[in-house]
């Protein structure tokens, strides 16, 4: 599945997820390396970096800030292969308003 299709699909599951949350996707022109998508719920906010697949190479930067913003809140690298543990951590860190990890690949 490519990056842009599994983007849409994935934004869509997520405002289903968390009714009325905004979704504002990064512009890669802005700051090298930003995750592509950050959501905000109530008081807690969270970023991902979308990818087709778990083989799809990271772009310059993507790393530092996945960690980064890890370390202040939520953040994690998401694709098909990963997707529902993702988002199954990601509801149990808006749920507890804790940042909580995901495994790395």
């Amino acid at each position: 599945m490519r990056e842009g299709k599994f983007q849409l699909k994935l934004v869509k599951k997520l405002e289903d997820m968390f009714p009325g949350c905004v979704i504002q996707r990064s512009d890669p022109r802005d700051i090298q390396g930003i995750p592509d998508l950050t959501i905000f719920w109530g008081p807690c906010y969270a970023l991902l970096e979308v990818k087709e697949s778990a083989k799809a190479p990271e772009q310059p930067n993507q790393r530092y800030y996945v960690e980064k913003f890890a370390d202040m809140s939520f953040a994690a690298f998401i694709y098909p292969e990963n997707e529902e543990e993702v988002l199954n951590a990601l509801q149990y860190a808006f749920s507890t308003g804790r940042a909580t990890c995901v495994l790395k690949p």
